[in-house]
C-alpha cells in the first residue's frame, strides 16, 4: 500500500504588520508582528465573553481578514508573507525580527515554519498564553498565564502577567524557569488603579518589573 502524502499546513493568519514591540523586555525593537486566529480561552464574540475563560482579552483574532491577513497553504508562503512585511533593513548584528501572536499561536505554530523563518534570516518570538508546550526551535518565549487555566509551558524568556487577576497571584509564579518577570496592568475603566496596583508590587517585590503598552500610549499597531 502507498504511504498517503502529507498533507500541507494550513495556517489562518488574522493580521500581519510592522511595528515596535510594545511590551516587556523587548519593547521598542522592530518587528513583524503576525497574528494568528483563533484561540482556546475564548471565541472571539462578545456574545461568549461571560463564558471566557479569558474575559478581559482587548485583541481581534477572529477570522483572516485583517492588513496581511490569509489562510497559508504551506510554512514557505506564510514565511515569504513575513519577509516582504520586514520594514527595516539589516546590518551587523541586526537580524529581522518577528512575533508570533493571537489569539493563541500554538494552535497552529509548527516546526516547519520556524525552519522556514530561521532559514529566511529571522529570530523567531512567541507570545503564548501557556496552555499548550512551545515546539523547539524558538528564539524568544514569552508566556502570560491566564487565571483558571492550566500552565503547561512553565519556562521560557518571559513571562508576563496581567495584573491583578484574582486566581492568578504573582507569587504562583515567580519560581518558574523565566529570566524576566514583567506585570502589566489590567486595562479597562480601572486601568489606572491597576497600575498603581502594580506598581506597588514590583516596588515591594523586586524581581517583577511593570510592562506598559507602550504601542496604545503612542497610537501605533
Amino acid at each position: 500500500m502507498r504511504p498517503k502524502p502529507e498533507v500541507p499546513a494550513v495556517y489562518h493568519v488574522k493580521e500581519i504588520f510592522y511595528s515596535l514591540q510594545g511590551e516587556g523586555a523587548r519593547t521598542g525593537r522592530a518587528a513583524v508582528f503576525c497574528r494568528f486566529a483563533g484561540c482556546n480561552l475564548w471565541s472571539g464574540r462578545e456574545r461568549d465573553r461571560d463564558r471566557a475563560l479569558c474575559a478581559f482579552c482587548d485583541t481581534d483574532f477572529r477570522g483572516t481578514d485583517g492588513e496581511g491577513g490569509a489562510r497559508f497553504a504551506a510554512a514557505g508562503q506564510l514565511a515569504d508573507a513575513i519577509t516582504a512585511t520586514w520594514g527595516g533593513g539589516c546590518g551587523p548584528g541586526i537580524r529581522p525580527y518577528v512575533v508570533l501572536t493571537g489569539g493563541e499561536p500554538l494552535l497552529q505554530l509548527d516546526e516547519p515554519l520556524i525552519t522556514a523563518l530561521h532559514d529566511r534570516g529571522f529570530e523567531v518570538a512567541v507570545e503564548t498564553n501557556g496552555t499548550r508546550p512551545a515546539p523547539p526551535g524558538l528564539d524568544w518565549v514569552c508566556v502570560s498565564p491566564k487565571a483558571g487555566v492550566e500552565l503547561v509551558q512553565r519556562a521560557g524568556d518571559e513571562l508576563k502577567l496581567v495584573y491583578p487577576q484574582p486566581g492568578a497571584a504573582p507569587e504562583a509564579f515567580a519560581e518558574l524557569d523565566f529570566r524576566h518577570f514583567f506585570l502589566q496592568p489590567l486595562g479597562g475603566p480601572d486601568q489606572m488603579v491597576h497600575t498603581r496596583q502594580a506598581v506597588a508590587y514590583c516596588l515591594a517585590h523586586p524581581r517583577w518589573r511593570l510592562s506598559l503598552q507602550t504601542h496604545k500610549l503612542l497610537g501605533i499597531p
